[in-house]
């Protein structure tokens, strides 16, 4: 087939609707397994999606159109990209598991007094930190999940809270690391229309800080001040002293160190967990916490080790990876992102700021939905939607990006039943020694930072807090009158304004 007709749009006999029925009994699916038989399986969430796609294919007008598009999708660079990312980050999050650094931590925080709340505060904190070096939350959540979930469920900490504490760190770093993928699509699909352009890293950086570190703050006193309340803390702990655990798996902290420290300076995940493997390996054989047969060996007629246990268990969040992207590719090539596109644009609705504004969020939540909360594609999809939205009422570069990223972060990562954020830290729960397993729903309600990022982005809407339009050659301007339209053009020359209305500040 040539790829013109491969590219054409995809067609249902039913309408529109057709390209709906996979991800309806995917959802459908989801809840039925979580929430009636309180069941979490992640095979059966792939085998939900495959299903989908298996009953959907027949309303196709073109069947084989229809798997092309499930190809396509597939095959995109943004899936194939995230499966070899996921492969790389199970090994590193499987050798840190193996090498007993949890236990290493327990040792240290006895040593130290910190159980319980001030745990998990001190645990959202530094996860914080090392998304933000690392610039990558998936590759945070593989990191700091082997590290701090099983110590912490040691130490008296809520596993809920927790759990919802290192989710939370993820993605702080992913908001606002200047090298994060968000961040950077973020900004890139926001056009100047008084210069030529689009907005920079550093300065979208710059004026995302009042969101982001107010959400930071609000979520740590919230993981301090409940996780005290709700953790059993110093009881759970009782009569234990750092003499019961060993303290040799820290040294296994200098491969973590050199993994962030690669990333930061390369700025390349993969060569991150390439030297993080590599001295983990080197560090683990050295000190005794890894025995040669731990890098890979054979027992009986099975082939056991790190390399191998960490494949195992990465293989069922890369066949949901595989289902999702399926049926992202039949959404995209059935128009259905297009048709919202012109709806919003054309709708005549957006005529103020605030309107603007409600319109981005709005889009780019129900975007990311169908994304299964992986917002970087989303936001690279509904980016040129919220570049259009924002232009005709004046609004700068930088407010788009940021009104756009704070909700594909916030609450647009962690819809529950969809999001593959939540079924990471699901899976990353599960066989974590005598740390309990938990469901993406319980994870959701300890998901502070990405639901107080949506409640801080959302009053900065309503109130106008931090709203900025683009005056004369890009400049910020807090003054709605001084705002340049100019809608899609881009011309060196602009002259027409908006004038300040009552939802304009």
């Amino acid at each position: 087939m040539s790829q013109d007709r491969a590219a054409a749009p995809l067609v249902f006999r039913i309408g529109l609707f057709g390209a709906f029925i996979a991800p309806l009994i995917f959802v459908v699916s989801t809840i039925v397994f979580f929430v009636v038989f309180r069941a979490f399986d992640m095979n059966a969430l792939t085998a939900a999606a495959l299903a989908g796609l298996f009953v959907a294919a027949p309303f196709a007008r073109n069947y084989q159109s229809f798997w092309e598009a499930v190809v396509r999708g597939v095959s995109s660079k943004t899936s194939v990209t995230l499966i070899l990312l996921l492969f790389s980050i199970g090994l590193t999050s499987s050798l840190i598991k193996s090498t007993g650094i949890s236990e290493g931590f327990i040792w240290l925080s006895l040593s130290l007094g910190v159980h319980g709340g001030l745990f998990i505060a001190i645990t959202f904190a530094a996860v914080c930190a090392i998304a933000m070096a690392t610039a990558s939350s998936l590759g945070t959540m593989f990191t700091a999940f082997p590290i701090f979930y099983p110590a912490g469920v040691v130490l008296g900490a809520d596993p809920v809270l927790l759990a919802g504490a290192i989710l939370s760190g993820a993605l702080f770093g992913d908001n606002l690391a200047p090298i994060s993928d968000s961040t950077v699509i973020s900004s890139t699909t926001q056009r100047y229309r008084t210069r030529q352009g689009t907005a920079e890293v550093p300065g979208v950086v710059g004026s995302r800080l009042r969101y982001s570190l107010t959400a930071a703050a609000v979520a740590f006193c919230l993981f301090l001040g409940i996780g005290i309340v709700v953790s059993p803390g110093s009881g759970a702990v009782a009569g234990a002293s750092p003499d019961d655990f060993s303290a040799r798996g820290l040294w296994m902290l200098i491969a973590v160190i050199v993994l962030l420290g690669t990333a930061i300076v390369t700025r390349n995940i993969f060569k991150a967990v390439t030297a993080g493997l590599v001295s983990g390996i080197v560090v683990g054989l050295l000190s005794g916490v890894l025995e040669p047969s731990g890098v890979i060996g054979v027992e009986g007629d099975a082939i056991t080790g790190f390399l191998v246990g960490g494949v195992a268990g990465i293989l069922p969040i890369i066949g949901l990876n595989v289902g999702i992207f399926g049926m992202l590719g039949v959404l995209e090539s059935a128009g259905v992102l297009d048709r919202l596109v012109e709806k919003v644009v054309s709708g005549g609705w957006v005529t103020t700021p605030r309107r603007a504004e409600i319109a981005i969020g709005a889009g780019i939540l129900a975007t990311t939905t169908l994304f299964a909360g992986v917002n970087g594609p989303s936001m690279l999809v509904f980016g040129p939607i919220a570049d259009r939205i924002g232009a005709q009422v004046g609004l700068h570069p930088y407010r788009r990006a940021n009104v756009m990223d704070c909700f594909a972060l916030g609450l647009g990562s962690v819809v529950p039943v969809v999001s593959s954020f939540l079924f990471i830290a699901s899976l990353l729960t599960v066989d974590q020694g005598d740390a309990p397993a938990l469901d993406p729903m319980s994870i959701f309600t300890g998901a502070f930072y990405p639901l107080v990022l949506t409640c801080v982005i959302a009053i900065a809407v309503i109130t106008g807090w931090g709203r900025r339009f683009e005056g004369e050659n890009g400049a910020v301007e807090k003054d709605a009158a001084n705002a340049v339209i100019v809608g899609d053009r881009t011309p060196t020359d602009a002259s027409s304004r908006v004038q300040a209305s009552s939802e304009s500040q």
